[in-house]
């Protein structure tokens, strides 16, 4: 059956707030609609890379054909715009900014689509890859995939910044576009930073609008909504406040793991244009932002300072138990392929796939089980309006330096999982120690067996608490149901590698 294109909510608002009564003549008698008039976009020239070696990304382990999916890779090329602020650059985020100095790109992106186009949901996910390794990496893609596939999302990969091709003296490893496969991606051309916002722009109207080669092969792009990880989400908070505004190229955004700050508006070699200590999103916005906070982002990379009320057109999460970086994200997800209950598992692990090695086993807590949730409740907020729920703010002390804990050791306030409302370790996002990266990465300390039998005396107490605890997840919002079946299924061989183990 052929999907049927529907007006995205944002033309809705814009719709029913732009009515307006024009002046009235004896002979004429009428109401016109107007509305904001946004820039043009102009349409990237779309093609296909060299035939040389591999699409390279470091994403997943799986073969995306064995769970429905394909993948695709395409170089878009332009020219993009750099934009000069106004106005001064407050920290209420209303900024108002103009393009600017132009220059000639050439990148790429990555596309991950349903094969059946029957299984296609009209939602297409479009991630500012992470350069912050030196190279690119797709976090928000490594928590909610499983989500994001099954309910049959398009997955973009953007590569918007000039360290994802040409590479970082300081990265941590020479995994750089052009570093891997000269020969696929020689020809790619990143003009700087500056210019990354509107390249970002034109990626949405080649999906959105194709000429020429289709990215979606066909498919028809009913909500295109914008992802972005910590050094992404720092970029994609300045998007929403200064470029959004101008273009009205997404649906949605979702922000995911914010510090305090944006990044600048323009960075060298243009005269860099840097934006205010701990701006808000923008309160006057016409499509949702989620913003979705670890425990790791509030304090340590003090989101505190940012946080704002929640909104129409606003939400934050603040996740207790979890770290900007975790097991999931960076290891055991890159195989999950259905959600089998394993992924609820707790255990120690301090090494990102032998090339980080923490001091303390890192982070094995909930954020993407509710980061599922959040990724399904932001689908629906573009669609039809459905508001998601109100997240619980995490609890710090009176100087904002740590959280107020539990007798346990887990923070309290936040959303509440099983993780830790009926724990099997203590979960935080404090910084861990070793590598660099390793201070993202949180820490996991596993509850002895005298301890799990001194909480919940037996194997039926334990499996009984996250029982309870997990429906009164799925009862509040935060967790999906099938991820709750998961957590209930697993519990029992969590008793047993905790409290039973020799």
């Amino acid at each position: 059956m052929p999907r049927i294109r529907t007006k995205p909510l944002r033309f809705l608002i814009i719709a029913v707030t732009s009515l307006a009564l024009l002046a009235c003549s004896d002979s004429d008698d009428s109401y016109v609609i107007t509305g904001p008039q946004y820039l043009p976009v102009p349409n990237p020239v779309v093609s296909l890379p060299p035939d040389e070696g591999a699409i390279n990304l470091l994403s997943q382990t799986y073969d995306l054909g064995s769970v429905g999916y394909q993948q695709a890779e395409y170089f878009l090329e332009g020219t993009a715009s750099a934009f000069t602020n106004v106005s001064e650059l407050g920290p209420d985020g209303m900024w108002t900014v103009e393009p600017g100095e132009q220059a000639a790109y050439k990148t790429r992106i990555v596309v991950y689509r349903p094969i059946d186009p029957a299984d296609f949901n009209g939602n297409v996910l479009v991630e500012w890859l992470n350069v912050t390794a030196g190279f690119e990496t797709p976090p928000s893609w490594g928590t909610g995939q499983l989500e994001m596939r099954r309910g049959g999302s398009v997955w973009v990969g953007v590569s918007a910044q000039i360290v994802g091709i040409e590479g970082n003296p300081r990265g941590l490893l020479p995994l750089h576009l052009k570093a891997v496969n000269p020969a696929r991606y020689g020809s790619l051309v990143h003009p700087g930073d500056s210019f990354s916002y509107d390249m970002f722009t034109q990626v949405a109207q080649a999906i959105r609008h194709p000429s020429g080669i289709d990215p979606l092969d066909g498919l028809v792009a009913e909500h295109i909504i914008a992802y972005g990880e910590s050094q992404s989400a720092s970029r994609l908070t300045t998007y929403v406040n200064a470029i959004h505004p101008l273009y009205n190229a997404y649906d949605g955004y979702m922000i995911h793991s914010r510090g305090d700050g944006s990044s600048s508006l323009a960075q060298d070699p243009l005269i860099p244009i840097p934006t205010p200590d701990a701006p808000l999103v923008r309160t006057d916005l016409n499509v949702p932002v989620m913003t979705f906070e670890t425990e790791t982002d509030v304090v340590f990379l003090e989101y505190l300072k940012a946080r704002q009320p929640d909104t129409d057109m606003f939400r934050a999460w603040e996740v207790a138990g979890t770290a900007h970086g975790d097991y999931y994200t960076f290891v055991s997800g890159r195989n999950d392929t259905v959600g089998d209950p394993v992924y609820a598992s707790v255990i120690e692990e301090n090494s990102v796939l032998g090339f980080i090695t923490c001091d303390k086993p890192m982070n094995n807590g909930p954020q993407h089980y509710v980061f599922n949730r959040a990724v399904r409740a932001l689908n629906d907020w573009v669609a039809d309006g459905t508001l998601p729920p109100q997240s619980p703010r995490l609890q710090e002390n009176d100087d904002g330096s740590d959280y107020r804990y539990d007798d346990l050791g887990n923070a309290l306030g936040g959303i509440r999982t099983p993780y830790v409302d009926a724990p099997s370790a203590v979960l935080r996002g404090e910084p861990n120690v070793g590598n660099s990266f390793c201070r993202l990465f949180g820490t996991t300390a596993l509850f002895s067996a005298a301890q799990m039998s001194s909480l919940y005396g037996d194997e039926a107490g334990f499996v009984d608490a996250v029982t309870n605890a997990t429906n009164a997840a799925v009862a509040a919002d935060f967790l999906l149901q099938e991820d709750a079946d998961a957590i209930i299924t697993w519990a029992p061989q969590q008793w047993r590698a905790q409290a039973e183990a020799p």
